[in-house]
């Protein structure tokens, strides 16, 4: 982070310093190539810090090397000054224009998979870097003491380029919508989706998209995916064939509202899932991302979908638990489909000679109230894992690198991890290796038990039938296992770590609580077979789909709610 800082500082002093000393010298000397020279140079820096900092605003820049550019060609062509004059007034407007075009852009819908490209936006991300190369250009014609009007016809090609592909298709859209002839709507309606899968959340949140395509494609029906967020574009895209829709906007979301969609999924509680639930005539279910005795995972909105896929009974007990009023109907118990991959054992875990150990340590919450994170006393608990003898795997929660305090501390057990195998040759996985080249089932599966806070993650371990335990962060004491159950069927770390080395003995050697684990797996995931395990989703999900067939019609929607 502090050397990407650093390099945006540098490329943003070099763009600015460039542009003033070239207008400068162009200005003020008769050093006309030297400036010209410089000019360049400054166009490049402006384009490199484009592609470094796409949020930058460059508006300066630019036109100080306008105006430096055309004072250094008239005195060098002093016949072509109209023409200078017209091209200089040209270029400015195209500058000027770049910001308020882009902006606009932002909230075209975008695509992907799905064979559409937005004009605007196509032209939008263009516009500054063509304004670059008609500058270099420029530049070069005064450097060879050209006419000036081979210039001024480019900058009016590019300007009525940018009239054609963007202003026209963006201000026709505001003053004549028309959601059902768009590309995008045509072409959707060509795919024939019959469901979608919904989802807005803050940036770093991919990974609850992630988890739930393979299983979406496994339904064997078409489908899209709409987004609400253009940064989550390129992940999600990259991770399916399905059409990946971006709409910014509610009133944009009626373009992707084809007739052949029957259902809609979703994978949180997003503030924004509002505006697609006004779809009255779609069956709406919600995924979760996770199963857990957080809070969350007992949200009162999830009273509004039409139904709530849950892994197994905990799930509904613990909406009731939390005092939250849900019909039982709006309940399917479908499994926890991630975990068919997790490799299931009842081999006692002080049979094994070497222990690997995998800590999740998850992130604070966005409240106090929700802050389940064991990472302040995390270096406690790895160097007596590490006195144990044990190989660690350090898995942290993708949000942790938003709080910097948590990142700091995750910095300093991987440091200690990082010493540690240095100085024994233990292979503890941590960092890059254990978040983005491993998958949490991968985690599982080489891991013989976990320590864990209050999170998803134990209910995936628990499929395994390996030992757990669960670190009591809010301090309750002899209340931890009332409210947060899945703890009853694991050893309880206090949050004071002063019972760290009786539960180490409990977790790594005799292990009292493994018959307890399987009862308290089929609660908590189901009772489906192993071999078929994710059927229990996609027979389901199957089910909702078939029972939305018929005459293909679109009601209107209810208003948007105001975002």
């Amino acid at each position: 982070m502090r050397g990407d800082l650093v390099r945006k500082l540098a490329i943003r002093c070099l763009s600015a310093g460039l542009a003033v000393l070239s207008f400068l010298t162009l200005a003020l000397t008769s050093a006309e190539l030297v400036g010209l020279a410089l000019a360049v140079a400054a166009a490049a820096s402006v384009w490199a810090e484009r592609r470094i900092n796409p949020r930058s605003d460059l508006v300066a820049e630019p036109v100080l090397l306008i105006a430096g550019v055309l004072v250094g060609y008239a005195r060098l062509v002093p016949e072509a000054r109209w023409t200078l004059v017209v091209t200089g007034a040209a270029l400015l407007g195209l500058t000027l224009a770049e910001r308020p075009l882009r902006d606009a852009a932002q909230w075209e819908v975008r695509s992907a998979n799905l064979g559409v490209r937005s004009s605007p936006l196509l032209v939008a991300g263009r516009l500054g870097p063509a304004v670059l190369l008609l500058l270099v250009a420029l530049a070069a014609s005064a450097a060879l003491t050209l006419p000036a009007w081979p210039a001024l016809v480019l900058t009016v090609l590019v300007g009525a380029g940018c009239a054609v592909g963007a202003i026209a298709p963006i201000a026709l859209r505001r003053l004549r919508p028309s959601a059902g002839q768009s590309p995008v709507t045509q072409a959707l309606r060509r795919h024939q989706p019959e469901f979608l899968l919904y989802f807005s959340a803050p940036p770093g949140s991919e990974y609850q998209v992630m988890m739930w395509l393979p299983y979406l494609e496994r339904i064997g029906r078409p489908f899209m995916v709409l987004l609400r967020e253009p940064n989550f574009l390129a992940p999600v895209s990259a991770a399916t064939s399905a059409p990946v829709v971006v709409c910014p906007t509610p009133r944009s979301i009626d373009e992707a509202m084809v007739p052949s969609l029957r259902v809609a999924f979703y994978v949180n509680h997003g503030a924004k899932n509002s505006h697609s639930i006004r779809f009255a005539h779609l069956t709406h279910i919600q995924l979760h991302h996770g199963d857990s005795d957080k809070a969350p995972s007992a949200n009162p909105v999830s009273a509004i979908f039409d139904k709530i896929f849950v892994a197994g009974q905990a799930a509904i007990d613990r909406y009731a638990r939390n005092g939250v009023v849900i019909p039982r109907e709006k309940f399917a118990i479908v499994g926890r489909p991630q975990v068919e991959s997790i490799a299931v054992t009842r081999e006692p875990i002080r049979n094994r000679a070497e222990k690997v150990v995998l800590y999740t340590p998850t992130w604070t919450g966005h409240h106090a109230d929700v802050d389940y994170c064991s990472l302040p006393v995390g270096e406690t608990l790895i160097r007596r894992l590490l006195d144990r003898g044990t190989t660690v795997i350090l898995r942290a929660h993708p949000y942790t690198s938003q709080n910097p305090a948590s990142a700091r501390q995750l910095a300093r057990l991987e440091q200690v991890l990082a010493e540690d195998r240095a100085a024994t040759g233990r292979q503890h996985v941590f960092g890059a290796d254990a978040a983005r080249k491993m998958t949490l089932v991968e985690c599982v599966n080489r891991s013989h038990a976990l320590v864990s806070d209050v999170s998803a993650v134990i209910s995936d371990y628990l499929y395994s039938g390996k030992p757990y335990a669960v670190t009591d962060r809010v301090g309750e004491g002899e209340r931890f296992v009332q409210s947060f159950p899945l703890a009853g069927s694991g050893y309880v770390l206090r949050s004071d770590m002063s019972n760290m080395d009786d539960v180490l003995d409990q977790l790594l050697d005799t292990d009292p609580l493994e018959e307890n684990r399987w009862q308290t797996r089929t609660r908590y995931l189901g009772d489906f077979p192993a071999q078929t395990y994710a059927d229990g989703f996609l027979d389901e999900a199957r089910r909702h789909l078939d029972a939305g067939t018929g005459a293909p019609t679109v009601p209107a929607p209810r208003p948007a709610p105001v975002s």
